[in-house]
C-alpha cells in the first residue's frame, strides 16, 4: 500500500473553494461587453474564412 507524499497537516479551507447560489444569483453580467466579444469572435472567424477561400 502506498503512503501519501503530501503534508497531511495542511488545513484545507473549504470556504475558498465553495460557491454559494447567492453568489451566482446576484452576479451582474455585463451583457454589452459579452455581446461585443461574441460579435468580434464571429467577425474574425468570418473574415478569416473568406481569406482562406480566396487562396484556393
Amino acid at each position: 500500500m502506498e503512503t501519501p507524499n503530501h503534508n497531511q497537516d495542511t488545513i484545507f479551507d473549504e470556504g475558498l473553494y465553495t460557491i454559494e447560489w447567492s453568489d451566482i444569483e446576484n452576479a451582474e453580467i455585463d451583457y454589452e461587453n459579452y455581446l461585443n466579444d461574441i460579435e468580434n469572435f464571429f467577425r474574425e472567424d468570418f473574415d478569416n474564412d473568406i481569406l482562406e477561400e480566396a487562396i484556393y
